[in-house]
Parts: structure tokens; sequence; C-alpha cells
């Protein structure tokens, strides 16, 4: 077991240091077998996953609607949306790997490989809920363009809940990026709420909830 931790540990210290989408690729392409049962250890606990997907079902008025699992990986939220009564969902992610994990979960509508770090191929007003969780981490993906895209593919009157990891909440511009989308009233704030991330390793994570107000 201790073996099997440090290697758990090792590749979430890879992921942390990422420094481009091809070291994302790399990473993913090796760990995308061993991925869940890895961070479901009790030395990890991942949580946020179906933490956010409980929150996308506790805000959201319209559970039958179209979701778009932005960053879905190999399909934590998906699953546990459709455990919670959704049944319309779409997967994005930068790995294949990852993807090919995802849909083999059978609870996706549709999965495609998609760059959080620029513009999302999907129509405006596409969706009535978007969810990204353990996307918004250290080597990842920044708030710009990532949240004003998920505002454009948003309903009217829809949610989008993400999670950011807590030490890059103000650092990475997360806050910054919310307030200025509020303020130029794209969106209202529903929720603002700090929870577990990975409760083993006592990491936590600002879980967003913003409802869209008006067009991008």
């Amino acid at each position: 077991m201790a073996t099997q931790t440090l290697t758990e540990n090792a590749l979430l210290a890879r992921a942390r240091a990422c420094h481009s989408k091809e070291d994302c690729q790399t990473l993913y392409a090796e760990w995308a077998n061993t991925y869940n049962a890895d961070l479901a250890d009790a030395s990890q606990d991942y949580v946020a996953p179906f933490l956010a997907a409980e929150t996308a079902l506790k805000h959201t008025t319209n559970v039958k609607g179209s979701i778009l699992d932005a960053g879905c990986g190999t399909g934590l939220v998906g699953e546990a949306l459709t455990r919670g009564g959704a049944d319309t969902i779409d997967g994005i992610d930068l790995s294949p790997d990852m993807l090919r994990v995802a849909g083999q979960t059978g609870v996706y509508r549709n999965l495609d490989i998609g760059d959080l770090t620029q513009p999302i191929e999907k129509p405006d007003e596409a969706y009535d809920v978007v969810t990204c969780a353990g996307t918004f981490t250290h080597g990842h993906v920044g708030p710009a363009p990532a949240l004003r895209e998920f505002v454009r593919v948003t309903k009217t009157n829809g949610i989008i809940v993400a999670t950011v990891l807590e030490d890059i909440w103000l650092s990475g511009g997360f806050k910054a990026e919310v307030e200025r989308l509020e303020a130029e009233r794209l969106v209202k704030v529903a929720s603002l709420e700090l929870k577990d991330y990975r409760r083993g390793a006592g990491d936590k994570a600002t879980f967003i909830v913003l409802e869209k107000v008006a067009s991008v």
C-alpha cells in the first residue's frame, strides 16, 4: 500500500506541475486506466466530482435538461449526475485516453476532445447546466476564457457549477473573473462554498454556482 500511495502522489504531483497541454495529454495517457481507483484510495478520497454533481442537482430546476461536463475526465461527475436523475450529458476533455474511459460508463450522449484554454466548440445557449470538477487546479486551466465560455454555452437562467482549488482561488484570478462576470451582469453568483476536494489529503476547493442572466 505504501508503494501504491507513493505512485499516486507522484502522478498527482506531475498533474499539478504540468506546463502545457502536451504535458497533460502525456500524463493522462499513462494514468487513465487507474485514475479512478488511485484517487478513490483512502489517502486521496477524491470527493470533488461527487460533490460537484450533488451541488448541480441541488441548484438546477431542470435535472432532465442538457448538461455539459467540461473537463469530464473518466466520467466521475457524469456517473454521479446520472445517479441523481440526469440523462442528457455531453462531455469534453483534452485527453482522448480519459474520454475512452468515460465512454465505458455509458452515461454520456456525446464525448468530444476539447481544450478549455480555447473557445469551446459548442453553440451559444446549448446547455441548461455546465459542470467542471477538478480542472481548475495547478498546471491545468485558468479562469479565462473558460468561465466566460461556460457562460456563453449555458442557456439563460441555466447554471454553471465549477470547483476551484482553494490555493488558486485568489492567486489564479478566479475570484476576480467571477466578480468581472457578475459586474457585467452576465451572471448572478448563486453560491460560493468551500468544500472538501480530496478528503484524504485535506484539500479544499471553492465550489462556484453561477446563474446565467444575460448572453455573452
